[in-house]
């Protein structure tokens, strides 16, 4: 998909480089002339080999890392500071660990000074939404692995963003914690259609998720290699659509296009 100014995020010929370790004037290209939009209330998924930057382009569209080239779009307008339209979720657990879950809840709208009794509230309703209503008094250190990613999805969507920049965000859960915290995702973000960027190592996860996957090459200068649009209907249950005829199809398809690219990957991460 090309860039555009109707787009909710837009990252256009973004060229990341990094000064490579040690003394001396040698760079490592990171990401190289990537475009990469997403439009109003699109799931896209982001795969490719291990270090291929994945995490770097979410960064950047977070406005956490600058680019050395290139332009970030939110809303049709440029992005020079931290993206105040997006909630991110990151890989590892960015819970505070001497709050309870209702605390963790409640802390962007607290920094935002909503009252105390309305944020409250809200923090209520949506651990309710979450599942885990009557369990806000709890401690992360009391909540399994799966009820923590309920937490931090109930933290990222009670601030409203526009736009939500998950991060593997599924990959330390067991399979079956994992494909109900799928379904799960996929029932929120089916009420109001935000804009979602997904990264994951996970072809499967990713296609039954999707409205489109893109697919970037092995690094260094990693680029897209190719989009696949996701033709699967909604709503979906992930573990039911992995077993359809197309599914299988398009898995075919895009493990294909980058099947090349995991290898060339593995083969520069056993040289490291």
């Amino acid at each position: 998909m090309q860039a555009g100014s109707g787009a909710a995020l837009a990252l256009e010929n973004i060229t990341v480089t990094f000064s490579a370790r040690g003394a001396g004037t040698q760079t490592y290209t990171a990401v190289s002339d990537t475009t990469l939009t997403i439009a109003a209330g699109e799931f896209v998924s982001v795969v490719g080999p291990t270090g291929c930057g994945k995490s770097t382009l979410l960064n950047i569209a977070a406005g956490l890392l600058e680019p050395s080239a290139g332009n970030v779009r939110v809303l049709g307008e440029s992005l020079s500071t931290i993206n105040r339209h997006a909630g991110y979720m990151f890989q590892a657990d960015a819970l505070l660990p001497w709050l309870s879950a209702q605390d963790n809840v409640e802390l962007g709208l607290k920094y935002r000074g909503v009252a105390p009794e309305v944020r409250r509230l809200r923090a209520e309703e949506w651990l309710a939404r979450v599942g885990l209503a009557g369990h806000g008094h709890r401690y992360p250190h009391q909540l399994s692995g799966g009820m923590k990613k309920r937490v931090a999805l109930a933290q990222m969507l009670i601030l409203d963003p526009k736009i939500l920049l998950m991060d593997e965000p599924f990959s330390a859960l067991d399979i079956q914690t994992r494909q109900l915290m799928e379904n799960e995702l996929l029932d929120l973000w089916s009420a109001d259609r935000k804009s979602v960027v997904f990264i994951t190592h996970d072809l499967e996860e990713a296609i039954a998720l999707s409205d489109r996957v893109v697919v970037l090459s092995a690094g260094p200068a990693t680029r897209p290699l190719g989009e696949f649009a996701i033709d699967l209907p909604r709503p979906r249950d992930v573990n039911e659509i992995r077993l359809t005829p197309r599914f299988v199809e398009l898995h075919r398809q895009i493990w294909h296009a980058m099947k090349d690219e995991v290898l060339k990957g593995y083969a520069r991460s056993q040289r490291v």
